[in-house]
């Protein structure tokens, strides 16, 4: 399957294959869910529940920790079993952790949920990209992971919205209600792999038979590229997503000292950034090197969290919340750029019957960022430390930056994006020219 060079939102629908269609049809049910429970879990488990600010960040590094543990032998599990089977075990555990969260009154209890929710974290980055890797192909499947990251922050914005109005840290029913429907959610997904997609199975053959299910990761690993793609994945996540769900909420909430409202307003802003410039930017990325969108991508973080550190400045007035607001714009160019490139960059560069190891090599270094991540913005501003925590995750960006141009090195020119790779080119890999 090739792709036309047709650039539009309904051009791009009409490219796709059917199987690739339904994949993208509950991505914004999915993740509606999640928008309910993402900026508001931290807040959750220390202003509803009554734990400290650094057990909840630790509590919140579960989650992590657990997706890590699970995310190796999940890639293994994709290459040999396919990713559809794997994919529905992940979606059955995140719907029990999520109920188990919601009646949690205790560390104990609450850990047990965040815990379940955390194998669906290690499960679904593998499986999905080598599921989706199985449907679409070439360049397509670059503006596919674009196109599904538009519309999976579409659902958490519109889910942010509406939590940020229900959610009430004086009515601890209005958070058990959010996480109960961010589990309803999940099944959706699941119908659809049980029905419509239940012929999938995600699994690519290797070309001489069952030799590549023997190929574990310490040879993956011996590739040196692989090593800094892991090493990117992780000071993206550090910086970016574990900042998301632990450090934003607390920074805004308590050096900012902002409403729990105008947090969920920020996943909005958010959101609409994304949606609105996700086209344009895979547009403005195609046939650039992807390594250096990554660069890119870094300096725009770096240049928001600045933002957000000058809130400190002057909190709990308006001109908090504008910076707090325009915070997750500018970060929102950065996700764009990101779900531009890292992605199609993974899976280019893994030979196919090896994409759910690839996946997990790239997941695995994302889990690490976001164990870190949560943890160390709840010691850092726990103790008060609001400047260092800004230092910290600025310092984060330069790091991408840099290892991004190392990644640049050390890769084909097909593999980072500046031509459409063959397959001869994708299975080699990072094997640079």
């Amino acid at each position: 399957m090739t792709s036309s060079p047709r650039s539009g939102a309904l051009a791009f629908w009409s490219d796709l294959p059917n199987d690739g269609r339904w994949l993208l049809s509950t991505v914004v049910v999915q993740f509606f869910g999640r928008g309910l429970t993402l900026p508001f879990t931290i807040i959750y488990l220390h202003e509803v529940r009554g734990f400290s600010l650094g057990l909840s960040g630790a509590l919140m590094g579960l989650i992590a920790v657990v997706g890590l543990l699970v995310t190796g032998p999940v890639g293994t599990m994709v290459d040999r079993y396919g990713a559809r089977r794997v994919l529905l075990a992940g979606q059955a555990f995140v719907v029990v952790g999520y109920v188990v969260l919601a009646f949690a009154t205790t560390p104990a209890v609450a850990g047990l949920g965040l815990a379940l929710t955390g194998v669906q974290l290690g499960v679904g980055w593998p499986a999905v990209n080598a599921l989706v890797a199985t449907v679409v192909d070439g360049e397509l499947r670059q503006r596919y992971y674009g196109v599904n990251f538009a519309l999976l922050n579409l659902g958490v914005g519109v889910g942010g919205v509406i939590g940020g109005l229900v959610v009430d840290v004086e009515q601890p029913g209005t958070f058990v209600m959010a996480f109960l429907v961010n589990a309803a959610t999940f099944l959706v997904p699941m119908a659809v792999l049980l029905g419509p997609l239940r012929h999938l199975h995600g699994r690519v053959h290797h070309p001489d038979g069952d030799a590549g299910n023997k190929e574990g990761y310490l040879a993956i690993l011996r590739r040196p590229e692989v090593l800094w793609l892991a090493a990117l994945s992780l000071l993206a996540a550090f910086v970016g997503y574990g900042q998301m769900e632990a450090g934003f909420p607390a920074f805004a909430r308590q050096v900012s000292e902002v409403s729990t409202r105008v947090v969920g307003f920020a996943f909005v802003v958010n959101t609409v950034v994304i949606v609105a410039l996700q086209f344009w930017v895979m547009n403005r990325v195609r046939g650039r090197r992807r390594t250096r969108v990554l660069a890119l991508m870094a300096v725009v973080w770096a240049v928001a969290w600045l933002l957000l550190g000058v809130t400190g400045l002057m909190p709990g007035g308006l001109a908090a919340v504008v910076i707090v607001l325009a915070f997750h714009g500018v970060f929102g160019l950065g996700e764009t750029l990101l779900q531009s490139a890292l992605p199609a960059l993974t899976n280019d560069m893994a030979p196919a019957h090896l994409r759910g190891r690839y996946n997990a090599i790239s997941s695995g270094g994302f889990q690490a960022g976001t164990v870190i991540g949560p943890v160390a913005a709840g010691l850092l501003l726990e103790q008060g430390w609001a400047g260092a925590f800004i230092g910290v995750v600025v310092a984060g960006c330069l790091g991408i930056a840099a290892v991004a141009f190392v990644v640049g090195r050390r890769v084909t020119p097909a593999v980072d994006g500046v031509r459409r790779a063959s397959p001869e080119l994708s299975a080699q890999g990072g094997d640079a020219a």
